[in-house]
């Protein structure tokens, strides 16, 4: 695997050392269509919800007891999961190219 010495190898050589250990892992990705591929990468729905988390604890600061602290994660996650109503953006064209790739075991329920 030459991947080491390319440019983002070089750039980044911890991630280079992670994909050659787990390349079993990395590569069954790529035989995904490139809008199935956007879709696994950019829509990280736990990333996203720490991270909506962590700024509501993060503007508060102090917190004067836990029960305040658990009040304030519980309305972030409120808030945060009533925003889920829409799929990303890019889902359509993901949920069609999986269709054709799956078949009979992708079935479209909109």
């Amino acid at each position: 695997m030459t991947f080491d010495v390319g440019p983002w190898g070089q750039k980044y050589p911890a991630i280079t050392k992670s994909w050659q250990r787990n390349w079993e892992q990395v590569i069954p990705c790529f035989a995904f269509p490139a809008e199935v591929r956007k879709i696994i990468y950019t829509t990280n729905a736990i990333e996203s919800l720490h991270s909506q988390v962590r700024k509501s604890i993060r503007n508060k600061g102090h917190f004067p007891s836990d029960e305040a602290a658990i009040k304030l994660i519980w309305l972030a996650l409120r808030y945060v999961t009533a925003q889920w109503k829409n799929p990303p953006i890019a889902w359509h064209a993901a949920k069609a190219q999986l269709e054709i790739q799956f078949e009979e075991r992708f079935i479209i329920t909109d």
